[in-house]
């Protein structure tokens, strides 16, 4: 049997609901999920090293300068977010699935850098349903939900054109999309242990 693990991302706009699979397939697989440095402040119920790793923009710029992440990238024009390679590289290395919950630009950076990673690219159903689960969330005002509306639409176009992505999940219903996402996980495993 191969040790080898592998590295599942998924990327998809917000409010497409990957988070929501990701932490499912985490849970499912025992596998890792990476957690994300970003420079953004800590939102209410958030935990520094379970959430995310938060720092300043000037730690950030070092980790960048020293080559220390898998992927980054500024999100909205705003707050930068990045997987840092080292706790990436470790797990794999001890043969397991690592999850990465990213955008877009970084899941190319990832495809780029290690072309071995299964890249997954969840939508919503439709654009009605994305700007309805964005509204229901409560966490943006108007100018935010345009923005990210916009970037969504952006996203979708990328991750549906650039033939980056080994396969697409579009959750109308989150446990069908869940049990995709382990399912192709578990195929690509098999395939390399073959």
């Amino acid at each position: 049997m191969n040790c080898k693990g592998l590295l599942l991302v998924l990327s998809g706009p917000s409010g497409s609901g990957k988070t929501s699979i990701a932490r499912a397939v985490e849970k499912r697989l025992d596998a890792a999920f990476s957690v994300s440095a970003t420079t953004r402040p800590r939102s209410d119920g958030e935990t520094a090293g379970c959430d995310y790793e938060f720092m300043t923009d000037e730690a950030f710029q070092e980790l960048v300068d020293s080559g220390a992440f898998l992927e980054h990238a500024q999100v909205y024009g705003r707050y930068r977010y990045g997987t840092l390679r080292e706790p990436v590289e470790r797990q794999l290395a001890e043969g397991r699935v690592v999850i990465l919950d990213i955008d877009v630009q970084g899941a190319l950076q990832v495809r780029a850098s290690m072309p071995d990673a299964m890249l997954l690219f969840v939508l919503p159903p439709n654009d009605e349903i994305l700007e309805r689960r964005l509204r229901g969330r409560g966490r943006d005002d108007e100018p935010s939900i345009r923005r990210r509306l916009a970037e969504a639409r952006r996203e979708v176009d990328v991750g549906l054109n650039s033939g980056a992505y080994d396969a697409r999940i579009v959750n109308d219903d989150l446990d069908k999309a869940i049990d995709q996402a382990c399912e192709l996980a578990r195929q690509r495993r098999a395939g390399e242990d073959a």
